[in-house]
């Protein structure tokens, strides 16, 4: 799963897709250019984002986040109709307008969840990337779990800490007894380069360790900022278990 934001303030910049620093902005040929390279070097979803999530960001409005992400959503569904659509949203109304106007898109929802959001998942049948935020216990959701289309994603960096963080990479073996993709995000998170002493920028190789690391223990789809360095690490690894 590629990253890509249509914000201005994403933690790492190699993400951002505006053209400006206008918040409202959105350069669409930069969107495919993206798109389109990310798909060449091995992306088998494009994930989009409008409203930052990064710690103390502020949420911008939601007709903002709409304006952001719908044209880069009907660019990359009009040139690439192949491609699988992921919309990086907490918020109900964006999830629903983006099901109706472009169809299958996997709702990739950072906040965990509520009961609008996940009506409106079950309602169009969407694939889900439910953010358990370090809480593996799922047999108490066993509520929210049902006739819904679920990718489990831990929650890596939506935790609290760094050694939360590593005790839930630790823990996610316990997800594959659920029978549900598994979706790890640690590309260049503070996890990797706070304990290391560097930047986002220069996290890279130490992302693809943790990557290979939560391979080896279940995951089934990585959310990463560099597609080329992960889809050789994919390959390594399956070289390795084969």
């Amino acid at each position: 799963m590629a990253i890509g934001n249509v914000t201005p303030d994403s933690f790492y910049a190699g993400s951002r897709l505006m053209s400006t620093s206008d918040e409202e902005s959105v350069n669409v040929s930069v969107v495919i250019d993206w798109a389109r390279t990310a798909l060449a070097d091995g992306a088998e979803i494009l994930d989009i984002g409008g409203c930052s999530t990064r710690p103390g960001s502020e949420p911008v409005s939601e007709e903002t986040e709409w304006r952001r992400v719908a044209p880069a959503l009907e660019a990359i569904h009009d040139v690439f109709p192949e491609a699988s659509l992921s919309l990086d949203t907490f918020r109900p109304t964006i999830a629903r307008r983006a099901l109706e106007q472009f169809g299958p898109v996997i709702i990739n929802d950072v906040s965990g969840g509520c009961e609008a959001m996940y009506a409106t998942v079950r309602a169009f049948d969407a694939p889900y990337v439910w953010t358990l935020r370090g809480d593996l216990d799922l047999p108490s959701k066993r509520t929210e779990m049902q006739n819904m289309n679920l990718i489990l994603d831990p929650g890596l960096g939506f935790i609290g800490s760094v050694e939360a963080d590593y005790a839930c990479l630790r823990a996610i073996d316990r997800l594959r007894v659920y029978g549900r993709p598994v979706l790890v995000g640690v590309s260049r998170k503070s996890m990797i380069y706070k304990p290391l002493g560097l930047t986002p920028e220069t996290s890279l190789c130490a992302t693809q360790v943790l990557q290979f690391y939560a391979l080896y223990h279940g995951a089934t789809i990585l959310r990463t900022h560099d597609v080329k360095e992960t889809n050789q690490t994919i390959k390594l690894f399956e070289r390795l278990c084969n």
